[in-house]
Parts: C-alpha cells; structure tokens; sequence
C-alpha cells in the first residue's frame, strides 16, 4: 500500500505541475473529454480531489462536497491545494484500510476499500494529467513504475456497464491497439482514450 501511495502522490505533483503552465487564455481549448473545456476539466478535477478527500478522511457523505463550482481566477492554486488536501487525506494512518463513501452518478454513495478508492484516484489523474498536458501541447511525462502499476489497476476495469455507458460512466468504451504499444498508450486505450488525440484534431 505505501507504494500505492507513493505513485498516488508524485502523480498529483504531475499533475500540479501541469496546471500549473496552463494559462488562462488556454481555459477555452478542447480536451479529449469531449463535453468539457479545459476549465470545465480542471473544476472536475479540483472538485473530484475535495470529495475524495473527504471520503479519504471518514466524513459523512455529502453530494455538496464533490460539487463543480466555477473556476476561479487563481484555478492554479486552487487546483494546487485541493492535490495537497487528497494526499494529506490519503496518507493518513490506516485511511486506506478503511471502507470509503465515493461519489456515483450525482448523489450516490458506494462503499469503497480505501486501498480500492486510492487506485480509481490514480488511474483517474494519470489519465486527466495527459488531458491537460495534450491540450496544451504538451508531452506528457510519466515514470514508467507509475504506468506499469496504473495499467495493472486499468486491466481490473469492468469493459461494460456502467463503468463504461450511461451519463455518469467514469470510462468510455476500450479502444483496440495494435501490438507494440506503450505503457501510457494502453492505459488510455483501455480506458477510452485515444491515445494519438490533439487539439487539432478535435
């Protein structure tokens, strides 16, 4: 688990590293989520670390506390804190032993072991650290011990229902590779991503 953990927190420094070169021009660009801007994505991003983090910590669940508010002038900072605030959360003594309330669909609670929920946190911001960095044209930097134990996670990911269809699937449907392919590139397939996006193209 302290593993886990590990990857977990040098990923959000990643990811604050990333956001932090966005700048706010860059709020309006596309991202490989297709329903939502670049803002739109870093308030998903900002309000998914709060409401971990509260769940991280035991507290009773509230759908208020997973809420998108508007992207605020400083998004850097805000972001910045809220990654600060999920690793504090997650590394506290036996948080990951614990069973967690996470968020499904718009107001639902679902049970979760800690160690479990830490997993859905990271797979989720390898793969939102590569939506921000492509969106802004920038090639995404991972440490290849991160990816081989984020696809490892990726792998356990029901490849249907509703992991992967209806409004609030967290995935979109596998995308096939061919053989050869990296790390990176096969988290992003297996989750739905194509891993060969650009904001051109969109």
């Amino acid at each position: 688990m302290s593993e886990l953990l590990d990857f977990h927190r040098r990923t959000m420094a990643y990811a604050v590293s990333i956001v932090n070169t966005v700048e706010p021009e860059q709020l309006s660009l596309p991202t490989p989520c297709a329903e939502w801007d670049l803002g739109q994505l870093l308030a998903h991003m900002t309000a998914q670390d709060r409401g971990f983090a509260a769940a991280a910590r035991g507290e009773e669940f509230d759908p208020a506390a997973w809420a998108e508010g508007p992207l605020s002038e400083r998004f850097a900072e805000t972001f910045a804190a809220s990654a600060e605030e999920v690793v504090a959360a997650f590394n506290e003594p036996d948080a990951a032993q614990r069973e967690w309330l996470v968020l499904v669909g718009s107001d639902t609670p679902l049970p979760v072991p800690g160690e479990r929920a830490v997993g859905f946190h990271l797979i989720d911001y390898v793969v939102h650290a590569w939506d921000v960095a492509v969106s802004i044209g920038r090639e995404p930097e991972f440490d290849p011990l991160v990816l081989s134990a984020v696809l490892t996670l990726a792998e356990e990911v029901p490849l249907d229902g509703s992991t992967r269809i209806g409004p609030h699937a967290p995935f979109a449907p596998a995308l096939e590779l061919e053989g050869g392919d990296g790390l990176l590139e096969q988290i992003l397939a297996l989750l739905g991503r194509d891993p060969e996006w650009s904001a051109e193209q969109s």
